[in-house]
């Protein structure tokens, strides 16, 4: 199977080492890139371990993410830029356009997202949607 986060590389060989080990992540983008591909996956638990505990959605929030992530047809994502992008790096930024369709229509995700280090794996922060 193709990696949802970039068509060009097999699954196995990108996101899915994230997937199965989050120490295995060595960048904010490489971060960015498998969290795309939980959210196509609907690999919720993934994306849980992947926040930040203090932004982390709550049980409730995280059962409408699921919902929402299985009704949407995820088309492509989009890394427009990204900041402090070695693995000494204990934060980063990365902004980008994840593309799908809802109920017919196409809509856009536009984020400039904040990354950081916390128990030792890069989680995503917050983020802060662009028009």
């Amino acid at each position: 199977m193709q990696c949802p986060c970039n068509p060009q590389k097999d699954y196995t060989d990108c996101c899915q080492k994230a997937h199965n080990d989050i120490l295995s992540v060595k960048t904010a983008e490489a971060l960015m890139r498998s969290r795309y591909s939980a959210f196509v996956l609907a690999n919720i638990k993934y994306l849980q371990k992947s926040h930040h505990s203090t932004t982390r959605p709550n049980k409730r929030e995280k059962r409408k993410i699921e919902a929402w992530t299985k009704s949407v047809n995820w088309l492509k994502l989009e890394i427009l830029n990204s900041t402090k992008e070695t693995a000494t790096d204990t934060e980063g930024t990365v902004e980008f356009k994840a593309f799908y369709i809802e109920n017919g229509q196409m809509g856009v995700i536009h984020e400039n997202s904040n990354f950081s280090k916390e128990n030792g794996h890069w989680v995503y922060a917050n983020g802060e949607h662009s028009s």
